[in-house]
């Protein structure tokens, strides 16, 4: 065998084993998980947006401990993920946190909005799909609402599919373009803060709302 052959066998197999290692470096980063022990910026997200939402009250440290494995267990159990009390990305999602490997913080934002959007709206009209989604990022900006689409999803009381099953349920593949025409700034609902379903809706209140628009049977309100 000549010696630019053995030279050339030598330069592939070197490409093939960096090759292997750079695709077991990626799958060993995309099955990152945050469990009992880890430490960081990220646990210290995860301590706080379960705090804000009532189902941690230990100390925000940043650092993983049995409360906070815990309080991830009572998520999870809440809204309809496996609880084995670790964080990976379909409970990063549902947080509303980037998921690993997603190249963006956006990741988490539209899978969530477009689980929303699908619970509550799943038979709508396109229109009115991207309106509820629209509905949920101006209370993102409006005052009187938490300032995340996470918080203001997992508000208590705010969206009766988070407490009927609805939001447990597959998503819809039009709410994933609903969200991202909303999240691109796409308002059919002209800045309404509120939506109901004339038909189905029990409170009083709700009705005292300014009407803006009304699209398929959701009417949205200021």
């Amino acid at each position: 065998m000549s010696k630019e052959r053995k030279k050339l066998i030598l330069a592939l197999a070197l490409i093939f084993a960096v090759n292997l290692f750079l695709i077991a470096l990626l799958q060993s980063a995309s099955a990152d998980l945050y469990k009992r022990g880890a430490s960081g910026d990220t646990v210290r997200e995860i301590q706080t947006r379960l705090k804000n939402w009532g189902y941690y009250f230990g100390s925000v440290d940043g650092i993983y401990g049995s409360r906070t494995e815990e309080a991830v267990r009572y998520f999870q159990r809440k809204n309809g993920l496996s609880p084995d009390g670790q964080v990976g990305n379909l409970t990063l999602a549902a947080l509303g946190l980037p998921v690993t490997g997603s190249g963006g913080g956006s990741s988490g934002e539209l899978n969530l909005l477009a689980r929303l959007i699908s619970a509550e709206a799943r038979g709508e009209p396109y229109m009115g799909q991207v309106a509820v989604g629209a509905v949920v990022l101006n209370r993102v900006r409006h005052p009187s609402f938490p300032n995340s689409v996470s918080a203001v999803i997992y508000q208590p009381g705010a969206f009766s599919c988070l407490d009927d099953g609805q939001f447990d349920q597959p998503v819809a593949e039009s709410a994933y373009r609903a969200a991202q025409d909303a999240l691109g700034g796409y308002d059919p609902s002209y800045g309404a803060i509120y939506y109901f379903n004339p038909a189905t809706a029990t409170s009083k209140w709700i009705w005292s709302r300014p009407l803006i628009v009304q699209i398929g049977n959701h009417r949205f309100c200021a």
